[in-house]
């Protein structure tokens, strides 16, 4: 099992802390890019294992509906790679937000990120290396196959960005996001409402933008599982997106053995 990453008991904070096998009672928030799946050169290519869908949903049944994936993605984005059930969650780092049974909303509009998108496309427009993903209300710039221009690239998007705006670094991208929204928030909003109120919530991310979701968890009596490595005030730790699903295969399995507490 060590080889996975995770074990079935609890283990201390740091580089090999493995996160328990999910309860009965938890709440799943699930980051999806170098979570639930491996990130790719360019956002577009990212695929799922042929595994994951039928685990997901089968999770979701065996948690009475308490799974959400709260991502920088769209949830459209997210749909279309998982395809159905549909599940709860959070979009653009919490620009948009759905129950499982409601409608997309979003917060903002897509004009004032347009502006810097187009900004984006005239400096860098001619380098098909670096990729601009117009998101609607946000936009990032993925610089992983062009790595010498990363700080250029954070340089730029601070020089174009409005006040209304802030910047998150991630794996090799940098994003411009209104102000207001992150996925901690999106956790917290999704806590009160059924099924997942009243339940100990666990959020499992890879990224910088995943820790307040960590610490929103963590308020409300839960955890943060870090996938891979860097600082995380995460609670747990598992090393790969195989290492995810290693976990939460074994956790799907306890709950249906009625082992999982």
């Amino acid at each position: 099992m060590r080889a996975h990453g995770y074990n079935e008991g609890m283990a201390d904070t740091g580089t090999d802390a493995r996160p328990p096998l999910l309860p009965a009672s938890a709440a799943l928030y699930l980051d999806f890019d170098g979570t639930l799946a491996a990130l790719a050169p360019h956002p577009d290519g990212v695929t799922v294992n042929d595994s994951v869908p039928a685990l997901l949903a089968a999770l979701r049944d065996r948690l009475d509906g308490a799974i959400a994936v709260v991502t920088g993605r769209s949830l459209a984005a997210f749909d279309a790679i998982v395809g159905p059930p549909r599940y709860a969650g959070a979009g653009l780092h919490g620009l948009e937000w759905r129950l499982q049974s409601g409608p997309t909303s979003s917060t903002t509009s897509p004009d004032a990120a347009r502006s810097i998108a187009a900004a984006l496309k005239d400096r860098f427009g001619g380098d098909q290396r670096v990729v601009i993903e117009d998101k609607g209300p946000a936009v990032a710039l993925h610089f992983r196959q062009a790595p010498e221009r990363a700080e250029e690239c954070v340089a730029v998007m601070r020089g174009v960005v409005t006040p209304d705006f802030e910047l998150l670094r991630g794996h090799a991208v940098v994003e411009a996001r209104p102000r207001g929204a992150d996925k901690g928030a999106a956790l917290r909003s999704l806590a009160a409402h059924r099924p997942f109120a009243g339940r100990r919530p666990v959020f499992v991310g890879d990224d910088v933008t995943d820790e307040d979701g960590f610490r929103a968890a963590a308020e409300q009596g839960g955890y943060g599982v870090k996938v891979g490595a860097g600082a995380s005030v995460a609670r747990y730790r598992i090393a790969t997106v195989d290492g995810v699903h290693a976990w939460l295969g074994a956790s799907l399995a306890a709950l249906e053995r009625g082992e999982a507490g």
